[in-house]
């Protein structure tokens, strides 16, 4: 293991760890590629990535790997919540995810904050 991982791009953590072929944050448990290149914005290929770095399509089912607060609904979206067939979509503020949330209604997601299921 090498001595001089990066910090967490999530949560600026230093305590950052190996799991092959990922880094792993412990205290936000967010997962990267290190050799990725880390950008909020979209990538040069135009590919859709989720939190660890899958690739994304349109009708995949993700799952929101942190709680989420919802403005003007007095409960969030919780952590594990599954949604299913989603679409891509070039939105706005890095919102590129359109979907439909049981209890919830339409919505855009970032892919940041979903895995793929």
């Amino acid at each position: 293991m090498s001595d001089a991982l990066p910090p967490c791009p999530v949560c600026s953590c230093e305590y950052t760890y190996e799991m092959s072929p990922l880094l792993v944050c412990p205290e936000c448990a967010h997962e990267w590629d290190p050799t990725a290149a880390t950008s909020d914005a979209a990538p040069e290929d135009g590919v859709i990535r989720d939190a660890v770095g899958n690739v994304l399509t349109d009708g995949d089912t993700v799952t929101v790997v942190k709680t989420l607060k919802v403005k003007g609904n007095p409960t969030a979206i919780k952590a594990g919540t599954k949604v299913r067939n989603i679409r891509l979509v070039t939105g706005v503020d890095g919102h590129d995810i359109d979907c439909k949330i049981d209890g919830f209604g339409a919505m855009q997601l970032k892919s940041s904050v979903v895995k793929k299921a």
